[in-house]
C-alpha cells in the first residue's frame, strides 16, 4: 500500500510538474504577443508627441504667449501675423479635406461590412453536414472587425500624415542646412514610423484577442481548423477596405490631379501646386488618400492575410496542434518580434547616424532596412528554437506514421526550428535584395533611370 501510495504521488508530482510547464509556455507565448503589440502603440505615441513638439509658429524674441495672442489677433483681424500663417491655413483646408473625404469613404465602407457581414453567415454556414451557423455567425464578426479595424489604420495613417506634412515644412526652414535635413528628414521619419507601430500593434493585439475569446467555442484539439478558418474573415475584411481605399483613393487622387493641372496650368495658366488653384487642396488631399490611407489599409490587409493563411495551414497539422496553442500560434510572433527590433532600430535613422544632406537620405534608408533584416535574423532563430518542434507532418496523419515508414514528403519536416528559421530568413533577405533590385531600375540615382532620361 506504501508503495503505491508512493507511485501515486510521484505520478501526480509529474503529472502537476508538466501542467506548470505547458501553462507557463502558453503564458510565455502570450506574453511574447501582447507585450509587443503594446509596445508598438505605446511607442506610435511616443513618437507622435515627438513630431507634435514642431510648432506651426516661427518663435521669435517675443514671448511665446505673448507671441500666439498677436498671431490669434492676425488671425480674427485677417491680417498675416508672420511668413507662415499662409502654410497653417493650407496645413487646416487639406486637414479638412481629408477628413471629409476619409467620412464619406468610410459611411460607404461600413454599409459594405454591414450588407456582406450578414451575406457572410449563409454563405459560411452552409458546410459538408449541413448548415452551422456559429461557423458563419464568427466568421462574419471577424469580417466585420477586420474591416473596422483596416478602417481605423486608414484614418490614424491620413491623420498623422497630413499632421506632419506641415511639420516637416517647418524643419526644413531652419539653420544651418544640415540641421534642416535632419530635422525635417525625422519629422518625415517619425511620422511614417506612427503608422507603422500603431497599426502592427493595433492590428496584432485585436487579432490575438479575437483568437482568445473564439477559443471558448472551439476544442483546440479538434477543431483547430474551423477556429483560424472563422479568423481567417479577419483578413479579408481588412482587405476589402484596403481596395476601397486603394481603388476608391486612387480614382480620387488622379481625378484631383488631373482637374487641378488642366484648371491651373492649362486655364488659368498658373504654376503646378499653386495655392492660388482651391484644386491644389483637393489633389494635396488626394495625395494623402491614395498614398497614406489606402497604403495604410493595404498594409494592414497583408499582414492580416498572410497571419491567417499561416495559421490555417499550421491547423491542418496533427503535430503541430498536439504541439500546443504556443506553437500554433507561432506566425504571429514574427510581426511581434519585428515591432520590436524595428523600434529598437529605428533610432539608429534618427539619433546614431541621421541625415547630413540630401545624397545621405538613400543611404540612411539603406542602412535602416538592411540593420532591420539583419536584426530580424538573429532575433527569430530562438524563437524558432523555442516554439517549433523538432518533427512534424503538415496533414491530419502525425510524422510517425507518415513519414518514419518509408513514406517521402514535402510535408514531412525534420529539424523543424531550422527549417522555419530559413523560411523567415528566406522572406527577409529575399524582401531585401527586391528592394534593393527595383531601387536601382527606378531611382534617378543610378543608370537604369538616367540612360531613359538621356
Amino acid at each position: 500500500k506504501i508503495s503505491l501510495l508512493s507511485v501515486a504521488r510521484v505520478a501526480a508530482c509529474l503529472s502537476s510538474r508538466h501542467m506548470a510547464e505547458d501553462i507557463l509556455a502558453d503564458l510565455m507565448g502570450s506574453f511574447l504577443i501582447v507585450a509587443p503589440a503594446v509596445f508598438g502603440m505605446i511607442f506610435a505615441y511616443w513618437l507622435f508627441k515627438k513630431v507634435a513638439k514642431i510648432s506651426l509658429f516661427r518663435q521669435t524674441r517675443e514671448d511665446d504667449e505673448a507671441l500666439l495672442r498677436r498671431m490669434e489677433r492676425a488671425d480674427e483681424s485677417g491680417g498675416e501675423a508672420d511668413s507662415y500663417q499662409k502654410l497653417r491655413q493650407i496645413y487646416r483646408d487639406i486637414q479638412n479635406g481629408a477628413k471629409a473625404f476619409l467620412a464619406a469613404e468610410y459611411r460607404m465602407c461600413l454599409m459594405f461590412l454591414t450588407v456582406f457581414g450578414f451575406g457572410m453567415i449563409f454563405f459560411v454556414a452552409r458546410v459538408e453536414y449541413g448548415w452551422d451557423f456559429k461557423i458563419g455567425v464568427l466568421t462574419a464578426f471577424s469580417f466585420v472587425v477586420g474591416g473596422i479595424t483596416s478602417m481605423v489604420a486608414g484614418y490614424i495613417g491620413m491623420m498623422i500624415a497630413v499632421f506632419t506634412n506641415a511639420r516637416c515644412t517647418m524643419s526644413a526652414t531652419l539653420t544651418p542646412e544640415a540641421l534642416a535635413w535632419k530635422e525635417s528628414f525625422n519629422s518625415a521619419f517619425r511620422g511614417g514610423a506612427v503608422m507603422g507601430f500603431a497599426l502592427s500593434g493595433l492590428g496584432l493585439l485585436v487579432m490575438y484577442f479575437l483568437m482568445c475569446v473564439y477559443l471558448s467555442a472551439f476544442d483546440v484539439g479538434s477543431e483547430a481548423v474551423k477556429l483560424f478558418e472563422c479568423i481567417a474573415g479577419f483578413g479579408l475584411g481588412g482587405s476589402a477596405i484596403a481596395m476601397f481605399g486603394r481603388v476608391g483613393g486612387g480614382i480620387y487622387t488622379k481625378a484631383a490631379d488631373v482637374g487641378a493641372d488642366l484648371a491651373g496650368k492649362v486655364v488659368a495658366g498658373i504654376p503646378e501646386d499653386d495655392p492660388r488653384n482651391p484644386a491644389t487642396i483637393a489633389d494635396n488631399v488626394g495625395d494623402n488618400v491614395g498614398d497614406v490611407a489606402g497604403m495604410g489599409s493595404d498594409l494592414f490587409g497583408s499582414f492580416a492575410e498572410a497571419t491567417c493563411a499561416a495559421l490555417v495551414i499550421a491547423a491542418q497539422s496533427h503535430d503541430l496542434v498536439s504541439a500546443g496553442w504556443d506553437t500554433l500560434v507561432f506566425p504571429l510572433y514574427i510581426s511581434s518580434v519585428g515591432i520590436l527590433v524595428c523600434g529598437a532600430v529605428s533610432f539608429v535613422a534618427t539619433d546614431f547616424r541621421p541625415v547630413r544632406n540630401e545624397a545621405s537620405i538613400e543611404e540612411v534608408l539603406k542602412t535602416q532596412l538592411a540593420l532591420t533584416t539583419l536584426g530580424m535574423t538573429v532575433a527569430m532563430y530562438p524563437v524558432c528554437a523555442m516554439f517549433m518542434p523538432e518533427e512534424f507532418y503538415l496533414g491530419p496523419k502525425t510524422f510517425v506514421s507518415a513519414c518514419m515508414d518509408g513514406g517521402v514528403s514535402s510535408k514531412c519536416v525534420t529539424s523543424g526550428p531550422l527549417s522555419a528559421f530559413c523560411c523567415v530568413a528566406a522572406g527577409l533577405w529575399g524582401g531585401l535584395v527586391i528592394g534593393f533590385v527595383t531601387e536601382y531600375y527606378t531611382s534617378h540615382s543610378y543608370k537604369p533611370v538616367r540612360e531613359v532620361a538621356q
